[in-house]
C-alpha cells in the first residue's frame, strides 16, 4: 500500500520534477490536472497513515526531519517558477484524489500562482535602542526630601523610557513605509525578544514584502536608507512562500 504526499501546486506545464529526494526518500513527481500540475511523492502507507502522522506531530527528530524534507522539495520546485506551498503532512488516497482536489480548487490555486509570479519575497528586521539619551533626571529642589528625590527620578526613567519606544516605533514604521512603496504585499510578525535574537537592541519590526523582481533595487535602496540610526537587517530574496499557500481543508 502506498500514499501521495504533496509538497507544493505550481504550473501544468511544468512537468520537471524536483531532483531532490522527499519525505520518504522518494523522488518527487508531478500530477498534473488542467494548467495546474501538483509536486507529490510516493510515501508508505505504514508511518504516513493518520495513525502514523498523528504520531509524527509528537515526535520531534521526525517531525523536523519531515518538516526539512518537505520544505527542500518546496524551495527546489520554487526555482524553476512560481509555486504554491502545501501545508506538512497533506496527503491523499492516490493521484485520482489529487487531481480531483486541483480541478476542484483551480481558481484558488491559479490565483495563488498568479500573486506570485515574477515576485520574490524580502525579509526586513529593524532593531532599535528604546532607551532615550541623556539623563535629563530633575536636580532635587533645595528641601526635598530623599523620597521625593527617588519619585522624581522614577518618573523621569518611565518618561524617557516611553519617549524612546515611541522613536523606536516611528523608526520602525518609517522602514515599513518605505519598503511599501515598493512591495506589493506584506506580512508582520511577531517581535522576537532581545533574548532570542542575541542583540543589545529591541527588535521593532519584523516583516516580510512581496517585491516585483523590476523593483528589487528600489526596495533595496529604500529600506537600507531609512534606518534613521537604527540597524537594519535585510535578508532574500527568498521563494515568496508567505504570500501563496494552497492548503488543502
Amino acid at each position: 500500500m502506498s500514499l501521495v504526499w504533496v509538497y507544493a501546486v505550481r504550473d501544468g506545464d511544468a512537468d520537471d520534477p524536483p531532483a531532490v529526494s522527499g519525505v520518504d526518500g522518494e523522488r518527487p513527481r508531478v500530477v498534473a490536472a488542467g494548467t495546474l500540475g501538483a509536486v507529490v511523492g510516493t510515501v508508505a502507507d505504514e508511518g504516513f497513515d493518520e495513525a502514523g502522522l498523528a504520531a509524527a506531530m509528537e515526535d520531534l527528530a521526525r517531525l523536523e526531519a519531515l518538516a526539512r524534507a518537505h520544505h527542500a522539495v518546496v524551495v527546489e520546485a520554487g526555482s524553476a517558477g512560481a509555486v504554491a506551498p502545501v501545508r506538512l503532512a497533506t496527503v491523499f488516497r492516490d493521484d485520482e484524489a489529487v487531481v480531483a482536489m486541483l480541478r476542484e480548487r483551480a481558481d484558488e490555486f491559479e490565483a495563488a500562482l498568479d500573486r506570485v509570479r515574477g515576485r520574490r519575497e524580502w525579509g526586513v528586521k529593524v532593531y532599535a535602542d528604546t532607551r532615550a539619551g541623556g539623563d535629563d533626571s530633575p536636580a532635587p529642589a533645595p528641601g526635598d526630601r530623599p523620597g521625593t528625590a527617588y519619585l522624581l527620578r522614577r518618573k523621569a526613567d518611565r518618561d524617557r523610557g516611553a519617549a524612546g519606544r515611541e522613536r523606536a516605533r516611528a523608526v520602525a514604521e518609517s522602514v515599513a513605509d518605505a519598503a511599501g512603496t515598493h512591495a506589493v504585499d506584506v506580512r508582520r510578525f511577531a517581535l522576537q525578544d532581545a533574548r532570542l535574537s542575541g542583540r543589545n537592541e529591541e527588535m521593532v519590526l519584523n516583516a516580510t514584502f512581496l517585491v516585483d523582481e523590476t523593483q528589487e533595487a528600489e526596495f533595496r535602496a529604500a529600506v537600507t536608507g531609512a534606518g534613521d540610526g537604527a540597524t537594519v537587517e535585510l535578508t532574500g530574496p527568498w521563494p515568496p512562500f508567505s504570500f501563496a499557500t494552497a492548503d488543502p481543508p
